[in-house]
């Protein structure tokens, strides 16, 4: 049973030693102004070079070069994607190709000019970029209809969106991002190693030189409580100061710290220096992990107050997520917590395999490397 556990726990974690890196995006910023349509689309690199296979050479590097040569395949790639409506089908075409460096890397810049039948009203989009190759890839939306500013996220499951010629409801778009909250926290592997590793002992207690089961649930819930609420804290301090503009961190350094943080958490279970206030832990690192969080809103560049609406969807929807993964973990760990299966191979092994894969995500991170493909 032991070894079984082991190989698959292993196996999980070098899944998620390759799934670990920030989620695919995609941005776009659309002003219609009556027939006449003008677009920027920001696509990552690594994503165009997943679909299309721009690494020419095989270095793992893509080169203006390889792009440029690239350009016609990229564009008609792009815009068989991407679908506009006004009063019938809006003739897209390509006005331009840069290159622009994001937070998460390179990035090309699609700069795009449409033209649709004379005609006002709604206006309809369908987006369809990578979802046959990544259902995990969204595309974030910055749309400006004759004045009205509109701004949602645009996932497989989309299809077609409408707009109207008004400004879009408040509750809608609140709604929207805290979805949108709710997932990345669900697909953010290394902020649930971290949260999870902060949890496993919650209902263990460091006594006589081991771990030993907390004799009540509501022991094990006090501690959940203070870990959670100071890691939502923290988290969504920095957030907001770095969605807002506010501070502004290298992506590199950001995403090194956050794996670091999962490192220390699980090392911790293992050999415990804060045993009685891992709150601390969790609210001096969830400050790090916030810069994390923020990169999904700030590279958008919303207009400031559907920023600030998104910021506080986006932000709710993580803290629902976080008491999702909350509420399934604990009522099962509280039972568990005085068996062998748990202290030993929940716990004492599960803590190894986060660390040892916390330590690939780190050495990927701060040099550069590619040590699992993924």
């Amino acid at each position: 049973m032991t070894r079984r556990l082991a190989l698959f726990l292993a196996l999980l974690v070098f899944q998620l030693s390759a799934w670990a890196h920030k989620a695919s995006d995609s941005y776009l910023v659309v002003d219609v102004k009556g027939k006449e349509v003008t677009a920027q689309w920001d696509i990552a690199l690594r994503d165009i070079d997943f679909a299309l296979g721009l690494d020419g050479d095989g270095n793992a590097e893509i080169t203006w070069g390889e792009l440029r040569t690239r350009q016609s395949d990229i564009t008609a790639w792009a815009l068989s994607r991407l679908a506009i409506t006004r009063g019938g089908v809006c003739t897209s075409e390509s006005t331009g190709l840069q290159v622009d460096d994001h937070t998460d890397g390179g990035y090309a810049v699609l700069h795009l000019r449409a033209v649709c039948p004379p005609a006002a009203g709604a206006l309809g989009l369908q987006y369809r970029l990578l979802f046959d190759l990544d259902q995990l890839h969204r595309g974030l939306l910055r749309l400006t209809l004759d004045g009205a500013t509109y701004t949602t996220v645009l996932a497989p499951t989309t299809g077609l969106v409408q707009f109207g010629a008004t400004q879009a409801s408040r509750w809608t778009q609140f709604t929207q991002y805290l979805v949108e909250g709710v997932w990345h926290i669900w697909i953010g592997f290394d902020h649930i190693l971290f949260l999870l590793s902060l949890l496993l002992p919650a209902v263990l207690v460091f006594q006589e030189r081991r771990w030993q089961g907390v004799p009540s649930f509501a022991q094990a819930s006090r501690e959940v409580l203070w870990v959670v609420t100071s890691f939502t804290a923290a988290h969504s301090i920095t957030l907001s100061l770095a969605a807002l503009g506010l501070v502004s961190l290298p992506s590199r350094l950001v995403e090194s710290a956050i794996a670091l943080s999962v490192v220390l958490a699980a090392a911790n279970n293992l050999w415990p220096v804060v045993e009685h206030r891992r709150w601390l832990v969790a609210f001096g690192f969830g400050l790090i992990h916030g810069f994390g969080f923020a990169s999904v809103l700030g590279e958008l560049g919303l207009p400031a107050d559907a920023l600030v609406l998104s910021l506080l969807g986006f932000n709710a929807g993580v803290e629902v997520g976080q008491m999702a993964i909350v509420a399934g973990f604990l009522p099962v760990a509280f039972l568990l917590r005085n068996t062998r299966l748990y202290v030993r191979d929940v716990f004492g092994l599960g803590s190894w395999l986060t660390m040892l894969v916390a330590l690939v995500w780190l050495l990927e991170r701060a040099f550069d490397l590619k040590l699992v493909s993924g």
